[in-house]
């Protein structure tokens, strides 16, 4: 029997939806979580899960892998994706609501394609920019009920969430300037160097203050990130940036808001508006047309 083989595009393209139905869960399981355990020592938690989740993959590809890394821009890639990241992401999200949460995470394509337009020269046609539009057209449609709903510091916590999507455009992009490296290697070694990096922090938390109480659906939430939303969509996602060009991976992170507040409605209990609806119809059609873009090219 002849062994199916998928063209790159079409791996990249499964590889990028899986990841998106794991981190547009991620906003209520964090949410749920943060009520719990400190951002700080979250973070720590779930990168060290990570990590563990991950180090056997890297064992195995090490040995058959003897290719040298890029080890400066790996160091880059773990402080921006893992380390400071999961520290600001964590705190912003104590501060807002899952759905004020996901609006503005939803921006990282834009925070994605114009660097990658700039700095790595990817080209940007009318379609790839009128998808983009549409796709940002929507998400701010599906976050309107976050804008709606007042928490406390709520704007020192959608600054925080501003500042974990530029730190993600940073991990994007230097994750695609290295796509000629093998995807589990980079995977693995930059978060476990932004593993290491984010300790000292959560370390000096439980010296401190000791270490919380934390019920059994904070720690499966937490195995849950960890080893899903981090080793599984890592993984995942640098795999997508190795097949599709940059804007269009970014492009694909709209989904995250719309599943997130799918996934907010059934537990959180989050309302869904017909705004929010018509919303998420603006975000399917801004990536059927980046989708439709990179299959021509």
């Amino acid at each position: 029997m002849p062994k199916l083989t998928l063209p790159e595009h079409t791996k990249g393209l499964i590889s990028i939806i899986f990841v998106m139905l794991i981190w547009g869960s991620s906003f209520t399981v964090t949410k749920l979580v943060v009520t719990e355990v400190p951002p700080f020592v979250f973070a720590g938690i779930r990168n060290l899960i990570g990590c563990a989740a991950l180090l056997p993959f890297y064992l195995v590809r090490r040995r058959k892998v003897k290719q040298p890394l890029p080890y400066k821009k790996l160091v880059l890639m773990g402080l921006a994706g893992t380390t400071l990241y999961y520290f600001v992401f964590n705190t912003g999200m104590k501060l807002v609501s899952a759905s004020t949460g996901a609006l503005i995470e939803g921006l990282v394509p834009v925070a994605i394609a114009i660097p990658a337009a700039i700095i790595l020269r990817e080209h940007l046609s009318k379609r790839t920019i009128a998808g983009i539009v549409l796709s940002v057209s929507g998400v701010i449609l599906v976050g309107f009920i976050g804008n709606a709903e007042k928490s406390q510091n709520a704007l020192l916590g959608s600054f925080l969430i501003v500042g974990a999507v530029l730190l993600w455009s940073a991990y994007t992009l230097l994750s695609r300037s290295v796509k000629d490296s093998d995807t589990v290697l980079v995977t693995t070694v930059s978060t476990f160097i932004g593993t290491a990096l984010s300790l000292p922090l959560p370390a000096y938390e439980i010296i401190v203050h000791g270490m919380p109480d934390i019920s059994w659906r904070a720690w499966a939430g937490m195995v849950y990130l960890g080893i899903f939303a981090t080793a599984v969509a890592y993984s995942l996602y640098n795999q997508a940036l190795e097949n599709l060009p940059a804007a269009q991976v970014g492009n694909f992170l709209n989904l995250n808001p719309v599943i997130g507040a799918l996934i907010a409605f059934i537990f959180l209990k989050d309302s869904l508006t017909t705004l929010q609806l018509a919303g998420g119809v603006l975000v399917l059609a801004g990536i059927w047309l980046s989708s439709k873009r990179a299959k021509a090219t």
